[in-house]
């Protein structure tokens, strides 16, 4: 069983393409290819932890169509754009605005906002986080994990930790 992260996927946004600029030619290929890249290595029994904003705009039906349609074990760490569509969707194994939890003997805080100091930053936690978009100048031990920060597919805690070394855009591999 792996481990992955998420944010900001905001399917069914129609504000998501003109905002941050997503490569889609339109809304209907931006969510296919999200669910496209997220089953590509999401497997059935990991777990995936989604730090908000998971869609805006779409009906309840195609929310939870949506949200089953994912590999994985989700969780959701709830964001500002995250409706009542959303967190009464079937399939969240979670639903909190905030988790504490360790991978790869690594204590990680986890919320959909950054936070300037968090519990047990003193001790090595790591800050994971959406909602900036990748518009936010990192702090030691704080990664945005959103889909604008990291690319299209959930990532490993091992990938996050080294993605500040990256030297593309996290949309390099998309094709429009």
């Amino acid at each position: 069983m792996a481990v992955w992260f998420t944010s900001d996927t905001h399917f069914g946004d129609p504000r998501i393409l003109r905002i941050d600029k997503r490569p889609y030619a339109d809304l209907a290929t931006h969510d296919a290819a999200l669910i496209t890249a997220w089953n590509a290595v999401v497997g059935p029994e990991d777990d995936v932890w989604h730090l908000g904003d998971f869609a805006l705009g779409s009906s309840d039906s195609r929310i939870a169509a949506i949200l089953g349609s994912l590999s994985g074990t989700k969780h959701l760490i709830i964001g500002n754009n995250d409706g009542a569509g959303t967190l009464h969707a079937p399939g969240w194994a979670t639903i909190a605005h905030y988790a504490e939890i360790t991978v790869d003997a690594r204590r990680l805080v986890l919320c959909h906002y950054a936070f300037r100091t968090w519990n047990g930053i003193g001790r090595g936690a790591v800050n994971l986080h959406g909602h900036s978009h990748n518009k936010l100048k990192p702090i030691p031990r704080q990664y945005d994990v959103g889909v604008d920060a990291q690319g299209p597919a959930p990532i490993s805690l091992a990938a996050i930790l080294v993605s500040r070394r990256r030297r593309t855009t996290p949309w390099a591999s998309v094709e429009p």
